[in-house]
C-alpha cells in the first residue's frame, strides 16, 4: 500500500507535527491507555521516550516529500518499530498491543489536520488519506517484525527443550550414555548427534551406549538417524552400542530389512554397559560372601 509523493502536504505535515509534538505525544498516551498500555510490563517514561523519539523520526520522513512507507526516507522510523517489535515480543506483549503503538497515533494527529486544514476540504481529504495509508503500512511492518521475533524466540526454546531432553552422562571414565526419549526426527537427530560428539571430545571417551528404550516406535527414517549417529562417532573414534532394543523392536527392525549388522545391540542399559567395560578391558570379581 503506498501512495504518490505530496511535497507541499508532506511538507505541512511535517511543520504541523513539529508545531503540536507536544500535544500530539500527551494525546498519543492518552489513547494508548488501559490494556494496551501495558504499565506491568514497561514504564510511562520509557512508552513516552519511545514516542517522543518515533514522532520525531515521523515527522522528518514526512517532510522528506513522500508519504510512501517503503521509500528510503522512512528506513530509520522503521528501524525503530523493528527495534521496538523485537523488545515487546521479548516482554511479553501481545501482537495487538504492539501494533496500537503505531495505530494509535492516527486520532492525535488527524485531530490536528482537521483543526489545521477543515476549511480546505481537498488538502484535509488528500493528507487523511496520506497519513492513513502510512500509519497503515506502519502498522502491519510493526505486526510482520513481531510475528518473526515471536517465531525466533519459540524455534530457540525448542532448540534448548531438544539440548536439555538429550543429556550425555558419563557412566564410566571413557563411557559416555546417551538416554533418549520420544521419536527422533532430522532436527533432533542433530541435536543428539552435536551433543554426543562434543562429550566424545571433552571426556575423550572410546565408547558411547546410545540407549533407546524411551523411543516409541523404530522405523526406517529412526534406524537411519541412529545409523548416522552412530557412524559419526566412529569418525571421533568412539565405538557405538544401541541398548533398549526391546522384542517388538527388534520385530519391526527385521520386518523393515534394516541392516544393524555391524552394530552392537542390547536390550538393557546394565548389558550394554557390561560390554562397554569388556572393551576397556575393565573386569568386576565378585568378592566371596564370608562364612557364617
Amino acid at each position: 500500500m503506498s501512495s504518490a509523493p505530496i511535497h507541499q502536504e508532506s511538507g505541512n505535515l511535517g511543520t504541523l507535527i513539529a508545531r503540536r509534538e507536544n500535544e500530539i505525544v500527551e494525546e498519543w498516551l492518552r489513547e494508548m491507555s488501559g490494556a494496551t498500555k501495558r504499565s506491568d510490563l514497561m514504564q510511562e517514561s520509557e512508552l513516552r521516550s519511545q514516542c517522543v523519539q518515533f514522532l520525531r523520526l515521523f515527522r522528518q520522513a514526512t517532510e522528506s516529500g513522500s508519504t510512501n512507507a517503503q521509500g528510503a526516507q522512512w528506513k530509520a522510523a522503521k528501524d525503530m518499530l523493528a527495534e521496538i517489535s523485537r523488545s515487546r515480543a521479548l516482554q511479553g506483549f501481545t501482537p495487538t498491543e504492539t501494533a496500537t503503538f503505531v495505530f494509535s497515533l492516527k486520532r492525535p494527529v488527524f485531530e490536528q489536520i482537521r483543526k489545521a486544514y477543515g476549511n480546505q476540504a481537498d488538502m484535509l481529504a488528500t493528507m487523511t488519506w496520506s497519513l492513513t495509508e502510512t500509519l497503515d503500512s506502519l502498522g502491519l511492518y510493526t505486526t510482520e517484525v513481531f510475528q518473526q521475533s515471536r517465531e525466533e524466540i519459540i524455534k530457540r526454546q525448542q532448540e534448548e527443550l531438544l539440548e536439555l531432553s538429550t543429556p550425555v552422562v558419563k557412566l564410566w571414565d571413557g563411557v559416555l550414555a546417551l538416554p533418549v526419549i520420544g521419536t527422533l526426527d532430522s532436527a533432533r537427530t542433530q541435536v543428539v548427534m552435536e551433543s554426543l560428539l562434543q562429550a566424545i571430545v571433552e571426556t575423550n571417551s572410546r565408547v558411547a551406549i546410545i540407549d533407546i528404550t524411551g523411543v516409541p516406535t523404530v522405523d526406517t527414517v529412526v534406524a537411519q538417524h541412529l545409523l548416522k549417529t552412530v557412524t559419526a562417532a566412529r569418525l571421533m573414534g568412539a565405538d557405538c552400542i544401541i541398548s533398549g532394543v526391546r522384542p517388538q523392536i527388534a520385530q519391526t527392525i527385521v520386518h523393515l530389512g534394516i541392516n544393524l549388522s555391524d552394530v552392537t545391540t542390547k536390550a538393557t542399559l546394565s548389558a550394554a554397559f557390561s560390554i562397554a567395560l569388556q572393551r576397556l578391558g575393565i573386569a568386576f570379581v565378585r568378592e566371596a560372601q564370608p562364612k557364617n
